[in-house]
């Protein structure tokens, strides 16, 4: 078992997989990889097929009730949080690009608490679109990212926690290309669609700004400085 776990939540989307796996092979990656799908995929029967047939002991599957992104990405990480390390969140739609990608992730991560992002060739250092945290930040909050959120914001908040304990780090020769409509690398699918909608967009913005606005962003960092503390 590796030390840096990637959760990738999917849905309607298993046409990704051999791609992703491509990646690892590809940037001689070493992480380890959770594919977390949801029990009512329409596509469920092609995922568990490519389940049966990847035999790389650093990829494993989870199948679990369906929590929309952030909440599937919450609950793989808190049931992995006490086994890794450091964990890491990519969508279906990243495809790391740079050779050992992963082991300047945990170079940059091994001094202590914090947060590192590469270049996802869309928005650059300007949000973590794909992101890497130790996992203590986990164990500390609870989540991965803010529970009110459902698709969209998540990578605010991790800009948030890491400029707040002063513990953020962005790699812009690390690639991890995000294949996004907005880029126009993908075609919008029916995913695409359902999170990019009016009605998410406003919720989603709604509760980022009730978080960071409420008292929960300051709450959060406040526990995450004194994990920095700890850790040196």
């Amino acid at each position: 078992m590796d030390d840096l776990l990637v959760i990738i939540p999917t849905r309607g989307r298993p046409d990704s997989i051999p791609a992703i796996l491509q990646a690892w092979t590809d940037t001689r990656a070493t992480a380890d990889l959770l594919f977390a799908v949801d029990e009512d995929d329409p596509h469920l029967d092609a995922y568990l097929a490519h389940s049966r047939a990847s035999d790389e002991e650093h990829v494993r599957w989870r199948i679990g009730p369906r929590l929309r992104l952030c909440g599937t990405l919450n609950a793989a990480a808190a049931e992995v949080a006490r086994q890794y390390r450091f964990l890491a969140f990519m969508g279906d739609d990243h495809r790391p690009r740079s050779t050992s990608w992963d082991a300047r992730f945990r170079e940059c991560l091994s001094g202590g608490t914090g947060i590192v992002y590469g270049n996802d060739l869309l928005m650059g250092e300007q949000m973590p679109t794909a992101v890497a945290m130790t996992s203590d930040i986990v164990r500390a909050l609870g989540y991965f990212s803010p529970p009110a959120l459902v698709h969209l914001c998540l990578d605010l908040c991790w800009l948030d926690w890491g400029r707040g304990m002063g513990r953020i780090t962005y790699l812009p020769d690390v690639i991890i290309e995000h294949l996004h409509p907005a880029a126009g690398k993908a075609a919008l699918d029916q995913g695409y669609e359902d999170c990019n909608s009016t009605e998410r967009v406003s919720a989603d913005a709604a509760a980022y700004y009730a978080y960071r606005d409420g008292g929960g962003l300051q709450t959060d960092v406040a526990k995450l400085q004194a994990l920095v503390k700890e850790t040196g």
